[in-house]
């Protein structure tokens, strides 16, 4: 019985398992290991005696580094990295996670060697999903991490390249990772439901938020070169951190934020590829999933990006405007985003106004048929456009875009009708449509009276003879015309209502007095082919 039981327990790894390098992971079997540390830790597996290997068991551990690991051994470092990499390993695979000295107990000709180290001592990723696995662990990790931050924000010499490498390895292993899919999980589904009044949390954030903050101080500080460091923060770097922006942590997204911003405005030889990666990101959005979580933190970077373009606009700009922000306007969930999209869009139109006709245009084509709230968005954001768009460009547009405005107008939903109305309240819109009138009041004029005579609301009505004043004061002998006119096509209309309903009549008529003798009813040509033209087309009527 003695025996079974000692067989059972976990044996001591052998040197051969400490040198394996098959690319199966750190843990390599150690069930040690894998109480200590937890069963989803990622380690970095164990390196060999060259920093390309040490990478590349790294990166078949943890698997989003492999899109990117070669990027980050472009260089040999020799002797240094190897051996930080070997300490490292010897720490996970004896299973004896410990805390490193302080920065302040040792000195300055030993602080360089001891901030790798602690990189090292920081590459292993703990399983937060249970709060009280590894407690011990967690806590050196967290601890180390701070003095990290500390470090990398008092440091007073250039960052080396060794630095560089093993601060964005040690930053990838971290943050790096895949979101759980939501289409798969109904529970996970519903933990993360949009909808929740309490947003989703990551139960790794206390860790991550220091991980993002560490990187956040190495991007932004004085001692780090650009020229060196874009080897290592190269755009296989950025497109991970861009894959992030899906998180559903808002903290997360927030940080991700500011650090893709200050690497937009460090890293100048990275900027066509973030803008190229962002639209990627934006086209996958819009024509395939339509779930994404980062959009509106995507498009507020965008808008302080858009708003430091020189002038005249390059043809990638204005592509961009016309392939991917527009187009942002046709997913359901707009209204997520819609206020940092209004931004980019209205920045566009004041840096060149010869836009404001194709963003126009634009908003007429997504325009929303039967979502009311997502139309007071586009009613809102059109008078932003609108209030930057020259005479030249409103004239261009005017006649589609006050079709739908009058439609607008007649709405039976309260805040689309008044909120319709109040771009009357504008002076420059109201100065635009003013000069415009001639044009402009025929086609409105229809809608204007319905809703003086016929609309539910008390106060669409009176908005609406606002309206209808500041036209008649504007150009009476326009107003009346426009008022004749009208009044003229009602009789006809009412003329044609009376005689459909007359035709109708006698049809009626005609098939009763047949029915007695079960004879076939035959109707002359003429007075078909009147009740044809009389009655209203499918197309006409779905526009009332």
């Amino acid at each position: 019985m003695i025996k079974q039981i000692f067989g059972k327990l976990p044996r001591k790894p052998s040197k051969s398992s400490h040198n394996d390098s098959n690319g199966n992971g750190g843990v390599h079997g150690n069930s040690s290991l894998n109480s200590s540390l937890g069963t989803n830790s990622l380690n970095n597996s164990k390196p060999s005696s060259t920093s390309s290997k040490s990478s590349s068991s790294a990166s078949s551990n943890n698997g989003p580094l492999n899109s990117h690991s070669s990027g980050w051994n472009k260089l040999n470092h020799g002797k240094k990295t190897s051996s930080l990499a070997t300490q490292a390993g010897h720490v996970l695979t004896s299973g004896a996670y410990e805390a490193l000295p302080s920065f302040r107990d040792v000195p300055n000709s030993e602080k360089q060697s001891l901030f790798l180290r602690k990189l090292g001592l920081c590459y292993v990723v703990f399983d937060f999903s249970d709060p009280s696995k590894n407690l011990r662990e967690k806590d050196i990790k967290r601890q180390t991490l701070l003095e990290l931050v500390d470090y990398v924000s008092s440091v007073s010499t250039k960052f080396n390249e060794v630095a560089m490498q093993e601060i964005t390895r040690m930053v990838a292993a971290n943050l790096f990772r895949t979101f759980p899919s939501l289409n798969h999980d109904n529970k996970i589904l519903e933990m993360y439901d949009a909808e929740d009044e309490e947003p989703a949390m990551d139960p790794a954030w206390p860790h991550l938020q220091i991980v993002y903050e560490l990187l956040l101080r190495f991007v932004v500080s004085p001692e780090t070169d650009a020229k060196l460091a874009k080897r290592y923060i190269d755009h296989p770097f950025v497109l991970r951190l861009l894959d992030l922006f899906d998180s559903y942590d808002q903290r997360e997204r927030e940080y991700l934020k500011t650090i893709l911003h200050r690497i937009y405005g460090k890293f100048m030889v990275h900027r066509p590829y973030i803008r190229k990666a962002i639209n990627n990101i934006f086209y996958r959005f819009i024509f395939e999933t339509e779930k994404h979580n980062g959009i509106a933190e995507l498009l507020e970077i965008l808008g302080s990006i858009i708003n430091g373009f020189a002038l005249p606009l390059k043809e990638e700009h204005k592509l961009f405007l016309v392939r991917a922000l527009i187009p942002l306007h046709k997913p359901k969930c707009v209204s997520m985003y819609h206020q940092q999209l209004s931004y980019c869009i209205t920045q566009f139109v004041e840096k060149d106004f010869k836009l404001a006709d194709t963003v126009i245009r634009g908003l007429l084509k997504y325009w929303p048929v039967t979502n009311s709230s997502k139309e007071v968005m586009f009613l809102g954001e059109l008078e932003e456009v609108l209030e930057a768009t020259q005479a030249a460009e409103f004239q261009r547009c005017m006649v589609p875009l006050f079709r739908q405005i009058g439609r607008c107008l007649n709405s039976l939903h309260l805040q689309v009708a008044e909120r319709a109305l109040f771009l009357w309240n504008n002076d420059h819109v109201r100065n635009l449509i003013t000069q415009n009138r001639t044009v402009i009041l025929p086609i409105i004029f229809p809608a204007l009276e319905r809703n003086t005579r016929n609309h539910w609301n008390p106060a669409v009505q009176s908005l609406t003879l606002n309206v209808r004043k500041i036209f008649l004061d504007a150009d009476q002998a326009l107003f009346d015309e426009c008022l004749a006119r009208f009044q003229e096509n009602e009789a006809k209309e009412k003329e044609m209502q009376e005689k459909r309903e007359l035709i109708w009549k006698r049809l009626e008529d005609v098939a009763a007095s047949k029915s007695v003798s079960n004879e076939a009813v035959l109707v002359s040509r003429s007075i078909s082919s009147m009740a044809i033209n009389s009655s209203p087309t499918p197309k006409a009527t779905a526009g009332r």
